[in-house]
């Protein structure tokens, strides 16, 4: 766990929810795949050879700018699928529930923090597909707002989901701590918007938020 600039008087928790709520390697593989099977299919292309250019960009965008990640929904808006194309698509092809169970141990860890902070959720993944996640991990009592990518039709990283919490739950961006597994995705844009940042290697470390010293001054 990584912490940048935490707010002295933070008030809410923005989480990240894939890999970062849950941590699945054949969900968080197939929920990529799933989509690069699909274009190859709407292409008549083979699915490797979608999995080629896909990968191939990437790594260009990445040596163009800095090092940088870019998602997959920006990826294959620059192959010419529109957003929400992406949306429709992650909807209908992801079904958390068939990789995903109740974690208790999280539930407990979020009714901690929930009685502190106001929990937001802002993914890369449509509200439907985002909450039947929720649903599946048996923590959806927790967030009853989620910012999805049909919210904005943007891929973060982007201003406006992030924003859209802040709006969403009352907040100034400076009172705000965004949680996620990406720095690039999660974290940098959030710090450039005057919150604070928590990068994590996966739920193992959310587990550790409410126990840690993270937040020993406000528990």
């Amino acid at each position: 766990m990584k912490t940048y600039n935490l707010p002295e008087n933070p008030k809410t928790l923005i989480f990240d929810i894939d890999s970062t709520l849950y941590t699945n390697s054949a969900y968080a593989f197939e929920q990529v795949d799933c989509q690069v099977r699909q274009f190859a299919k709407d292409r008549g292309i083979t699915a490797e050879e979608a999995r080629r250019m896909v990968a191939d960009y990437r790594k260009q965008y990445a040596a163009a700018n800095n090092g940088k990640k870019i998602s997959l929904g920006n990826t294959l808006l620059a192959f010419g699928i529109p957003i929400a194309q992406s949306v429709e698509w992650r909807k209908t092809l992801m079904e958390p529930a068939d990789f995903l169970t109740r974690d208790e141990r999280l539930i407990q860890t979020l009714k901690k923090l929930s009685k502190r902070f106001n929990l937001i959720c802002v993914t890369n993944n449509p509200v439907f597909t985002a909450r039947k996640t929720l649903n599946a991990i048996g923590i959806s009592e927790f967030f009853p707002e989620i910012v999805g990518l049909d919210t904005c039709l943007k891929s973060k990283p982007a201003v406006e989901p992030f924003m859209k919490a802040c709006e969403i739950t009352h907040t100034d961006p400076q009172n705000c701590i965004a949680i996620g597994d990406r720095y690039d995705m999660d974290i940098a844009l959030p710090l450039e918007l005057g919150m604070g940042g928590i990068l994590v290697t996966g739920v193992e470390e959310v587990y550790e938020l409410a126990a840690s010293n993270v937040f020993t001054d406000i528990f």
